[in-house]
């Protein structure tokens, strides 16, 4: 196969003039291949030579005027350039060793051969060949383009070699499966499963890394099955697998909630590209194992999972090293909130209780009633039917009381300076029961959210706790 036709940009007859002008041959390689194959979108662009991939790079950049934008990584032998939006890198052709307790390879100068058998996937070992004679050609040692037509992920070389030299792999291949809607082959995902402890010689950061990306796939679903079935879910993230598996007492059973909530992160999915509200559908329900219960009146319970999975979630976070700041406590915000609008739905619910609701979700109310619905997975049509209008009835209820009421992320009209100085107090327990008790008050809507109620409201309240006015 030739894809001249698919080299348009004019930075690879650059980049072929300059090699040739080094004598020294150099490929396309990778994701830009793959990529180009699939007609997806390019964001960067690799390149192997045969000599230095720092030095061809640095006569790319001086062609190009782009010194400036050249980086250069000389413990890794690449460098990297940026054209116009793309990034543009450049490494040596190499062969690879590795050592049983390190996923960072033994590196020897090597050819295109050498380089491509130390790739992840048959699908990322294709190179497109930028010499003269055979400009465009594409070179495909391993059967890639078969994979690609079949939609296969395959190792190059066999597949317990190539995940128990780069564990790392294990997770790529996953992910790979999961973006692209391809299949695993059988003899690699067994390999996973053979190489699965292997993964604990991995950074947590990187599988973070692996995670947030089957994570903003169309469908995560696919790459958490993969994940559970391989049992490398357990290793990296045990308070999911722990929602696996269905128990029976007495004819009555729970559903899957491991099954449930992967579903329920595909169902998000179709409606936001928020990464950490993906992350809140995954881990809504992690407070369910620990919380079951059998209760020969009701069946079984799981109350204050809500509650115990928000304080799950900082946990898992620290784990994996992902951030500890206010998107974790987003994630945490939405778990804790989780099953909130649902006790709304009711024709008896007080505008207190969208009230509160309203105060405690505050800019994140919409982010909140995606999740809830979301969370309707059941396979009966006509109770997602049922559910679905009771949540847009819910949506009208907190938009009526936001109108009227102004609550999201309201600041009770008196300060606690204003209580101070109104009783001439030091600071003292006095002051956060009237504050509390304000904002109290107008949650459940005794007194309207308007600065002259709540004075009047303080005054009460301070009598009632025997403190004199003295301004």
């Amino acid at each position: 196969m030739n894809l001249k036709e698919k080299l348009d940009l004019p930075i690879f007859e650059t980049i072929a003039k300059v090699a040739a002008k080094r004598q020294t041959p150099v490929y396309a390689v990778g994701g830009f291949v793959r990529d180009t194959l699939l007609q997806r979108p390019i964001k960067d662009i690799d390149f192997v030579t045969l000599g230095s991939g720092i030095d061809l790079a640095s006569d790319v950049a001086k062609e190009l005027n782009l010194e400036n934008s050249l980086t250069v990584f000389k413990n890794f032998g690449t460098a990297m350039i940026k054209w116009k939006k793309y990034e543009i890198e450049f490494v040596g052709a190499r062969k690879e060793s590795y050592r049983r307790g390190s996923r960072k390879p033994i590196v020897e100068d090597g050819t295109i051969e050498d380089d491509q058998k130390r790739r992840d996937f048959t699908i990322n070992a294709m190179s497109i060949s930028l010499q003269e004679e055979n400009y465009g050609e594409v070179i495909d040692p391993f059967d890639g383009l078969k994979d690609l037509d079949e939609k296969r992920i395959k190792t190059p070389l066999a597949p317990d070699q190539t995940y128990s030299d780069d564990p790392l792999r294990m997770m790529r291949a996953i992910r790979f499966a999961t973006q692209l809607h391809f299949g695993i082959e059988k003899e690699s995902l067994e390999a996973i499963s053979r190489n699965k402890e292997r993964i604990q010689i991995i950074s947590q950061e990187r599988i973070a890394d692996e995670l947030n990306k089957i994570l903003a796939a169309p469908n995560p679903s696919i790459g958490f099955d993969y994940l559970y079935k391989t049992g490398l879910l357990a290793i990296i993230l045990p308070e999911i697998q722990a929602l696996q598996g269905v128990e029976e007492i007495d004819g009555q059973s729970h559903k899957d909630n491991f099954y449930h909530t992967i579903e329920v992160v595909d169902n998000i999915s179709e409606n936001t590209q928020d990464l950490w509200l993906r992350w809140a559908a995954l881990l809504h329900d992690i407070g369910k194992p620990v919380t079951k219960r059998f209760d020969d009146q009701v069946g079984w319970t799981f109350h204050g999972h809500e509650f115990i999975g928000s304080k799950m979630v900082p946990r898992v976070f620290k784990r994996l090293r992902m951030p500890l700041n206010d998107k974790m406590r987003f994630v945490q915000k939405m778990v804790m909130l989780s099953s909130r609008p649902a006790a709304l739905t009711s024709d008896d619910t007080t505008d207190s209780a969208v009230r509160r609701l309203l105060f405690d979700a505050g800019d994140d109310i919409d982010s909140l009633m995606t999740l809830v619905e979301a969370d309707i997975t059941s396979k009966n049509a006509n109770r997602v039917k049922r559910y679905r209008n009771n949540f847009k009835e819910v949506r009208g209820k907190l938009k009526a009381i936001e109108e009227k009421d102004k609550i999201r992320n309201f600041q009770p009209p008196i300060s606690g300076d204003e209580i101070i100085s109104t009783f001439n107090l030091r600071p003292c327990k006095e002051i956060g029961l009237i504050k509390n008790a304000i904002k109290d008050a107008i949650l459940d809507g005794e007194i309207p959210n308007e600065y002259q109620a709540a004075r009047e409201f303080m005054l009460r309240k301070g009598a009632e706790l025997g403190l004199n006015q003295t301004s």
